[in-house]
């Protein structure tokens, strides 16, 4: 009998296991280089309003935010900021993100991280049955249910797009 190749445990992973999470895993193809949010979606088979990537921003030396946004939209940095209760808000370098985080671009998932970030959520996540967000690498999708996310990041719904 052939043994299924074994998909190895991110962080992500691991924090649902913990947490008594359901959940399905989606792998896709990376060497043709896109690992975009609309590409993923396309490789996974499924809408592009259900994908959301994680995006990291700071209000300044120590504040780190969390913004889930689907794929196929824009962070409006204006309502990212309003939500983070500051006057400005701007992404995180990229150099900086590996070290806050755990995860590198394009395989950042909110769950998981080192630390537990302020976590917002498009509101729009709040009119899904599930939702897929990053496994905490590139070419890995977790597939839960928006309250799994919430509950697991403390998230906050906030319309941010």
């Amino acid at each position: 009998m052939a043994k299924s190749p074994k998909i190895s445990k991110t962080n992500a992973v691991r924090f649902l296991d913990q947490q008594n999470v359901t959940y399905q895993l989606f792998e896709y193809e990376v060497t043709d280089g896109k690992i975009d949010g609309v590409s993923v979606a396309q490789k996974i088979g499924q809408p592009v309003e259900k994908v959301f990537k994680t995006l990291v921003a700071t209000t300044g030396p120590g504040k780190v935010f969390v913004f889930l946004v689907p794929v196929a939209q824009e962070l409006n940095l204006k309502a990212a900021a309003k939500a983070a209760g500051a006057k400005k808000i701007e992404m995180l370098p990229v150099k900086d993100l590996l070290g806050l985080t755990g995860y590198v671009r394009g395989g950042c998932s909110p769950l998981g991280m080192k630390k537990l970030f302020p976590t917002f959520i498009d509101d729009s996540a709040k009119e899904l049955n599930t939702m897929i967000v990053s496994a905490g690498k590139i070419g890995m999708q977790i597939h839960l249910k928006p309250r799994d996310l919430v509950a697991c990041t403390l998230g906050t719904y906030v319309a941010l797009t």
